[in-house]
Formats: C-alpha cells, sequence, structure tokens
C-alpha cells in the first residue's frame, strides 16, 4: 500500500469539494484507485473571504491520472443518472 503524501512534497489540488461528505467519496475513489491524497480547508487558502470547503491534494506525478478517475466517475454518475430517469418516464 502506497505511503500517505508527505505535505513538504509537491502536491497539486485535483479537486474542490463543497462538502466533507464529497470529498470523502472523491478521496475512496482516488485511494481505492492507489493514488494517495491530502485533504486541505480551503478556507486557509483564501486571504481575505474564506469560502470553506476542502481540497484534494495528490503528489504531482499522479494528478493527471487522478483527475482522469473523477472524471469518469463524474461520466458514469450522469449516465447512470439519465437512465434512472428514462426508466422512471411514463411511457
Amino acid at each position: 500500500m502506497p505511503e500517505k503524501p508527505n505535505p513538504r512534497e509537491r502536491l497539486v489540488k485535483v479537486f474542490d469539494a463543497e462538502k466533507e461528505s464529497e470529498a470523502l467519496v472523491v478521496r475512496g475513489l482516488l485511494e481505492t484507485n492507489g493514488i494517495e491524497t491530502l485533504s486541505q480547508p480551503n478556507d486557509l487558502e483564501q486571504d481575505l473571504f474564506p469560502v470553506g470547503g476542502v481540497a484534494i491534494l495528490v503528489r504531482e506525478e499522479q494528478a493527471e491520472e487522478a483527475r482522469q478517475l473523477i472524471e469518469s466517475s463524474r461520466q458514469q454518475g450522469a449516465a447512470e443518472d439519465q437512465e434512472l430517469s428514462e426508466e422512471a418516464a411514463p411511457e
């Protein structure tokens, strides 16, 4: 199992979540696929107007793979939502 990224390593933000539950789902997706993550509150990055939420960080060399996994998951979720809508629609 890969080690968690060290905060001193070059880390890249791959996802911003408005809610912690959303961040947990994305972290689970990435870690299940062998990409270790760190999360960081977004309000630490804002100087004047903290907005809240959570940023998901990964090692720089895994950032592209992480983004592709997230996008693929979103597309799959959208397709499943479409199928459910079609099944529920009256004929």
